[in-house]
């Protein structure tokens, strides 16, 4: 099945020495090539962008990696246009791993999900019903077992993954402390994402603050952050607690590996766990987990920010403003 189409995309021109920039990318256009039996072609309406796309990027070890020369790889949204596949039919509307880029031709193991809900907007499947509503309920439950009364410390919480662990921990009853950057996304963790304390870490004192809002210690850290904020959470962890290490984002550079606080006699003293959590290991029930935040969104107990910038242009220094702290909500090109 051939096409006339011309395609636009994002390719990785260089590795990163730290932050992606959008030094690191270059544009082409290409002809969209033929569909060959088996594949489908999807037009992108949404681009999805990921601080995790620094890991992708990096010239490291790390669990996905984009080479050189390769297109952007990225998590999207797209209407099918053409299909020799027989799981696809034209007007299917997906989320998958279709790249930045306007068109994308592909097998249907790039495909996550197929998108039927006429009553959610197609969005929402990149950021609270995709990798973040997924990997902060799966993470959360899975890790932190949370208890009502417990208290829930969430760092970067009002980001994508962060806004949604405070949402859920509050509705399982815990308190729920957030730490994030400015006085706008202190007023959005309070009035939107139901937090009952937040701090800002940048101009208040972490550990005092800390102290006020969890005189019983913290139950389950929900760490996306590292670095400095996480020095000082853990030094107020209860017995028994659980630190579930979701993201390192306050960590500029990767080698050599960064050395903090010692932590181990904490975790003795504590009885605690700190464990790392990839969401690419639980891929056997992601359906399960995002047919259970549909129905929140639908209740209206679940509810996110989008931070969209529309062109496929802007993609190339997103990645670079997400860890600027310039972004409220998911972050999302749209074409």
């Amino acid at each position: 099945m051939s096409t006339s189409l011309t395609n636009e995309a994002i390719y990785v021109a260089s590795r990163p020495t730290g932050i992606p920039t959008a030094e690191n990318f270059r544009t082409d256009t290409h002809p969209v090539p033929e569909v060959r039996q088996g594949e489908i072609l999807v037009h992108n309406e949404w681009l999805s962008v990921e601080p995790a796309m620094r890991g992708w990027l990096a010239d490291a070890n790390n669990y996905s990696s984009v080479g050189v020369g390769e297109v952007m790889q990225s998590l999207c949204v797209g209407i099918v246009i053409a299909s020799k596949a027989d799981e696809f039919s034209v007007g299917d509307r997906l989320m998958g791993w279709f790249g930045w880029q306007h068109y994308a031709v592909v097998k249907p193991s790039a495909v996550v999900q197929k998108i039927t809900s006429s009553d959610i907007r197609p969005s929402l499947y990149l950021g609270v019903l995709g990798l973040n509503g997924a990997t902060a309920a799966t993470a959360l439950e899975t890790i932190g077992a949370p208890k009502p009364g417990e208290t829930v410390v969430v760092s970067t919480a009002a980001g994508g993954v962060g806004s949604c662990v405070g949402q859920l921990a509050k509705a399982l009853g815990c308190r729920t402390v957030g730490l994030t950057s400015t006085p706008e996304k202190v007023k959005v963790c309070y009035e939107e994402f139901g937090y009952d304390h937040v701090i800002n870490y940048k101009t208040d004192d972490i550990d005092a603050a800390l102290k006020a809002a969890c005189p019983q210690g913290i139950d389950i850290y929900f760490d996306n952050t590292a670095g400095r904020i996480s020095d000082s959470v853990v030094q107020h962890l209860a017995p028994g607690a659980r630190v579930i290490v979701c993201g390192t984002a306050s960590i500029a550079k990767w080698d050599p590996v960064p050395m903090g606080p010692r932590v181990e006699r904490i975790l003795l003293t504590r009885r605690a766990l700190m464990q790392g959590f990839i969401l690419f290991d639980h891929m056997d029930t992601y359906a399960s987990y995002i047919g259970k935040l549909e129905a929140l969104v639908r209740a209206n107990k679940l509810t996110c920010r989008e931070h969209v910038t529309q062109g496929l242009h802007t993609a190339m220094g997103a990645i670079e403003e997400l860890y600027r702290g310039e972004n409220l909500g998911k972050r999302l090109i749209r074409l």
